[in-house]
């Protein structure tokens, strides 16, 4: 055994990938995996964004925040069924929360996916909150206790909430990656702050669509969620950057087998041509994020995949 994990030792030196990050199992991740990474960002960055432009905008954001709501309760929904689905039998899920023998709450702050499982039920509460908040706005609930979600402490406290269940939610996927003892995922600190940006870009996008879809015209805020969208477009590219030359010699096995997909859906299809193509026609906006869309999913296939190819390419090195 102490043989053979020399020549795997050796074989990694020779092709300039750590040792410590190379022959370690792939998770063997589902396409449903992969969908929970990119609705869950959307869900977390939908809820960021709605609860920023409740603390800090105006009266004329009302329907884009109660649209943002929407759009992340249902993307938190969607990622629960996603995560129960993949796990093949449903009951599971709750042996990350609660203990089987004492029927205790499990927390272990050590355990990233146990910090994940807390972490996604206290961001579906603040959704829930807001969802409540924006279903009594629109008098699609008019029960009279629910009169309380308008009073400031309860406002700000959900808006609080909801910012930095956002935050986690659409950042925490990365950063799970980059804890595991994977190659490239483990190679690099940035992904925790590439999906973060990822994750809002393409909720933006999200919220910009379902606007035109539903009729919704308020010029001063989709002039202020365009502004924020660009940034957010150009820190990603920057990131993505950064992300790419921090995984130093493991970069070319990652470029070799996905350097094309990652240049022309992520860069050129997800960033660059939405940037270049901008949103001041309303046929615009819709491409534009349509295209922010398919780029923040082709981000998710390349990174999630990328490890488990390396790992292919070693076994077949071996052989």
């Amino acid at each position: 055994m102490n043989t053979l994990h020399s020549v795997l030792c050796i074989l990694q030196s020779v092709q300039g990938i750590p040792s410590d990050t190379f022959f370690t199992e792939p998770p063997r991740f589902t396409w449903w995996i992969i969908l929970y990474f990119f609705v869950g960002g959307i869900s977390g960055g939908a809820l960021l964004v709605a609860s920023l432009l409740r603390l800090f905008g105006t009266r004329e954001d009302t329907h884009f925040i109660r649209l943002g709501v929407y759009i992340s309760f249902i993307g938190c929904v969607i990622s629960a069924v996603l995560l129960i689905v993949d796990l093949g039998v449903p009951f599971r899920f709750w042996h990350m929360l609660v203990q089987d023998n004492t029927g205790r709450p499990m927390f272990k702050w050590w355990s990233p996916m146990s910090v994940g499982a807390w972490g996604l039920l206290v961001f579906g509460f603040f959704s829930f909150l807001a969802t409540l908040r924006a279903l009594w706005d629109d008098r699609r609930l008019t029960w009279s206790t629910l009169e309380f979600l308008q009073k400031p402490p309860i406002t700000i406290f959900g808006a609080i909430g909801g910012i930095l269940g956002g935050l986690f939610l659409a950042g925490y996927t990365g950063v799970l990656l980059a804890v595991s003892n994977r190659p490239i995922w483990a190679d690099s600190s940035w992904l925790g702050l590439l999906f973060l940006l990822s994750g809002i870009s393409t909720s933006i996008a999200a919220l910009l669509l379902a606007s035109r879809w539903r009729g919704i015209r308020v010029k001063s805020t989709e002039e202020r969620l365009t502004r924020f969208d660009r940034i957010a477009l150009i820190l990603e590219l920057v990131v993505l950057t950064i992300f790419v030359v921090s995984l130093g010699s493991v970069a070319k096995a990652f470029l070799n087998a996905w350097g094309v997909l990652l240049l022309l859906g992520v860069v050129g299809v997800g960033i660059v041509m939405p940037l270049r193509l901008g949103r001041d026609a309303a046929h615009n906006v819709a491409t534009a994020s349509i295209l922010v869309l398919f780029g923040g999913f082709v981000l998710r296939v390349v990174v999630l995949m990328s490890s488990e190819q390396i790992h292919v390419a070693g076994a077949q090195v071996l052989r």
